[in-house]
């Protein structure tokens, strides 16, 4: 399964290491990455590869918004299909 992770908050040291980081703890790939820095604010988007992940799609998006609050961003997940639908209306 595929996923589209989004990462928002202002820019700080560690951001792209601390997700990184725990995407590896769970098992997941990354396919592609875009982040840029904007007045001061982070953000980043990545597409990944859930298909060897050992943990439930719920657990990986648990793992990640506790990572997002220890890195002081805001951490989103959601399926590839979902997030497809909600942006071709």
């Amino acid at each position: 399964m595929k996923a589209i992770l989004t990462v928002i908050g202002k820019d700080n040291v560690g951001i792209v290491a601390g997700v990184s980081r725990q995407l590896a703890d769970l098992q997941v790939n990354i396919l592609d990455v875009t982040q840029t820095i904007m007045n001061g604010y982070f953000t980043m988007m990545m597409i990944l590869d859930l298909s060897a992940a050992k943990e439930t799609f719920g657990g990986i998006k648990k793992a990640l918004a506790d990572k997002g609050d220890e890195l002081n961003v805001q951490i989103k997940i959601q399926r590839e299909e979902i997030f497809t639908s909600m942006h071709s209306l």
